[in-house]
């Protein structure tokens, strides 16, 4: 079954009619005020650092850039994108991911914080507008660890369907004293991005990463598994170790509130799972690999607020393993699969998920994610959920990569470009997979006339399956 392009829902009534007819829950407003709901500033409340006020309900995402130097030092590609981010018009900017460690990175140009490399944080800190909130996202990679050329992987567990993926095994699960070295990696890292000028850190807890696997490890023996209180140690401690290391620098986390079973190609190239029945390993999952049970979200949010921390960014699932989940997208990337549902679907999922933390947590300032298959429709939706108070800000991950001052146009009144708005055409996910730098290189002219196009375009062929 194709599933018909956000674009060629072209009026409201045919895209009212469209998620009526699929079921769908999806807030949605007739027009959109400038000066708005989305216009509004917001107040983050952090136990510790204090209020943070950004002037309007609109983020840029954190994105796992694949551009900087060896060393992890930002190169020319990486301040371009910033500078672009500064000129967004967003009130707050969620700093792209950036290793606390060396052997945390997801790919040899991952941005890497450390004494050598500080002071061009605070350089990419600089290049932000003066009074939009700034924060830097801090990572381990864990099993999607490669610093080098080939994968190292790093687990929170056995995983009997993930360990295959990338070749893990018992010898790459971490120790609890190899955890306990880490956190102080963490501490030592926020207190480098204070230094580099930053209101926040977000410690990362999403898409299969470490300290997300972290929060599955029902199976895991020791301090950092069992019980939801030994999977949140790694959590608390990092969150504690900010607080007396930095305690003007305020604390936030992006969570995967739900999970659901890898996925793989089906024989007609559609995404189908994994598991078959039961399926424990999905925070946020009902135990099936299919459905949600937000209980343990719940008290993670309610954990994280007895620590004082004020912002949180939703999300779900990992790009690795189940991407229609985390990022809805019509056109998948080449290590992916045909969406196995309308990629609306997954919009609408993250939306009420969103919202059921918002409303259960009033005091924690929300962001939620999965709006750029939205497309034209990105502002009408936005102002709704956050009138309605679904979430408190609106956050843009891949759409602010071809067209970085989206939240500016709206908040302005302007006409969008529809020669700049994100397609999903996920090759800012097939690029970097390939090792190639991170860009948009269907819309952004920059990475359009791109040495590295040719390449991409090759890959891009040899790696294509008939669509439906």
């Amino acid at each position: 079954m194709r599933f018909p392009q956000v674009r060629k829902l072209d009026t409201i009534e045919r895209f009212r009619a469209h998620v009526e007819g699929q079921g769908l829950a999806i807030p949605f407003d007739g027009s959109v005020d400038p000066g708005g709901p989305l216009a509004r500033p917001v107040e983050i409340h952090d136990g510790s650092a204090g209020t943070l006020v950004a002037s309007n309900r609109f983020a840029t995402l954190p994105m796992e850039g694949w551009d900087a130097g060896p060393d992890g030092r930002p190169t020319e590609l990486v301040r371009r994108r910033w500078e672009r981010l500064g000129g967004s018009g967003a009130g707050l900017v969620w700093g792209e991911a950036t290793a606390v460690r060396a052997d945390g990175r997801a790919n040899p140009n991952q941005l890497l914080i450390g004494e050598a490399t500080v002071d061009a944080f605070a350089g990419l800190r600089a290049l932000l507008a003066p009074g939009q909130v700034a924060g830097l996202q801090l990572t381990h990679s864990g099993r999607y660890s490669r610093p080098g050329d080939e994968p190292a992987p790093r687990t929170a567990y056995e995983h009997p369907y993930l360990d295959r993926r990338v070749g893990a095994g018992p010898a790459n699960v971490l120790s609890d004293a190899d955890l306990d070295d880490l956190v102080g990696a963490y501490v030592e890292a926020a207190v480098l991005a204070r230094r580099a000028g930053f209101d926040f850190v977000d410690v990362k807890h999403c898409h299969g990463y470490l300290l997300h696997e972290l929060l599955s490890a029902r199976e895991r023996p020791g301090r950092y598994g069992g019980a939801l209180s030994g999977r949140t140690r790694f959590l608390r401690s990092v969150v504690e170790g900010i607080r007396d290391a930095a305690p003007d620098l305020a604390v936030a986390v992006r969570l995967s509130v739900f999970d659901l079973a890898p996925h793989r190609p089906g024989p007609d190239g559609v995404g189908v799972p994994e598991a078959d029945g039961a399926y424990p390993y999905a925070f946020g999952g009902d135990g099936t690999g299919t459905g949600i049970d937000l209980a343990e979200a719940h008290e993670v949010l309610d954990g994280l607020a007895a620590l004082g921390v004020g912002l949180v960014c939703t999300t779900a699932g990992s790009p690795y393993y189940n991407p229609h989940v985390q990022r809805p997208a019509l056109f998948p990337p080449s290590d992916g699969y045909e969406p196995p549902e309308d990629p609306l679907v997954g919009v609408a999922r993250q939306i009420a998920a969103t919202a059921e933390v918002a409303r259960r947590h009033p005091d924690l300032t929300v962001i939620g994610s999965g709006y750029s298959y939205l497309q034209e429709w990105l502002p009408n939706v936005a102002q709704a959920v956050v009138a309605g108070g679904g979430a408190s800000m609106v956050g843009l991950g891949r759409m602010v990569l071809p067209y970085p001052t989206f939240p500016a146009d709206v908040l302005a009144g302007c006409p969008r470009r529809p020669e700049a708005i994100c397609r999903t055409f996920s090759d800012c996910t097939t690029a970097p997979r390939h090792g190639l730098v991170s860009g948009c290189y269907p819309l952004d002219p920059f990475y359009k006339s791109h040495p590295q196009r040719v390449e991409l375009a090759r890959v891009k062929k040899e790696s294509r399956r008939p669509r439906r």
